[in-house]
């Protein structure tokens, strides 16, 4: 049967695409083999390196504490980057240029630097510039690190979220007498959000990943910091503990993905049906001809 877009696979086109296919599943296999072969050499799939995690000293000494600072991390760093980011993009669409500038130069500024440079500078600015205690500044350096630039890349979500709707929109709001901070806040925005969301939640995502360079680099105590000394104390079992770590990652951010989903269907299923019912009587007043060529109160007239 062929199609608006393409024509029907003739044999040949289907003898090759099952050809391509059986392929392509021996080699997940082979690897999956080579992978599986390689850490049974290395005694990696030994019971002894699994089995701390299937206890509670494991979950209690190393994995929770690191938890909870990366969610520490990754919550204070969207409240702060949320708001942050949707001011500076409302802020690159403003008419005034000393308004504009500004916000544009910071925007590109701190979107153009890798995060973890960001992170290191803000560990070198509170150790010698602020009064913050030694265990604290890897968190506050982690912080200021996501929010600098995640906030520039959130207010380009934002602007670009923005732009895409119809000028319409903006035209009918000024039509009405909205002005700019109304049309801004009562149109632009709330029709926006649903379009921009997909995008904010993969940057929400990323903002709980990148809170691994702070386990990594800035000796941030979060799970990424956990594996070493849980390793070093249940017997260099390095693969498992990162493998926990990774499906731990792996639950958060599906929970959040699973979330912005619902709300998003949420979100489009209330502005589907709001528009108010006119009855007959209402239809009458609103009808010049019904009035005596005249519109009645309801159109905004006199009767």
């Amino acid at each position: 049967m062929s199609s608006v877009l393409y024509d029907a696979q003739g044999p040949r086109a289907k003898r090759r695409n099952v050809l391509f296919t059986v392929l392509f599943l021996v080699a997940v296999a082979a690897i999956v083999w080579w992978v599986y072969t390689s850490l049974e050499e290395k005694a990696q799939l030994d019971w002894e390196k699994w089995k701390p995690f299937f206890g509670s000293e494991a979950w209690t000494t190393y994995l929770l504490p690191g938890l909870k600072n990366t969610l520490i991390a990754a919550a204070l760093s969207m409240i702060i980057a949320l708001p942050l980011g949707a001011v500076l993009g409302i802020a690159r669409l403003s008419d005034h240029a000393w308004i504009r500038v500004p916000a544009s130069v910071v925007v590109e500024f701190f979107r153009a630097l890798p995060v973890l440079i960001l992170m290191i500078f803000g560990l070198a600015l509170y150790s010698e510039y602020t009064n913050v205690s030694s265990d604290d500044r890897p968190l506050y350096a982690v912080i200021t690190g996501l929010v600098l630039y995640n906030a520039s890349v959130l207010a380009e979500i934002v602007r670009a979220g923005i732009l895409a709707l119809p000028k319409g929109q903006t035209e009918a709001a000024h039509a009405i007498g909205l002005r700019k901070t109304q049309t801004m806040t009562s149109i632009l925005l709330p029709q926006a959000v649903t379009a921009m969301l997909p995008a904010i939640v993969s940057q929400l995502v990323v903002i709980v990943k990148d809170t691994a360079l702070g386990g990594a680099v800035l000796t941030f105590s979060d799970l990424i910091a956990a594996v070493s000394p849980m390793s070093s104390y249940y017997g260099a079992n390095t693969i498992a503990s990162f493998t926990v770590v990774a499906l731990i990652f792996i639950a958060i951010n599906f929970a959040l993905t699973t979330f912005a989903s619902w709300l998003e269907r949420r979100l489009r299923r209330s502005k589907k049906s709001t528009g108010a019912v006119l009855s007959a009587d209402d239809m009458e007043e609103l009808n010049p001809a019904a009035t005596g060529g005249t519109f009645g109160t309801g159109a905004g007239g006199s009767t």
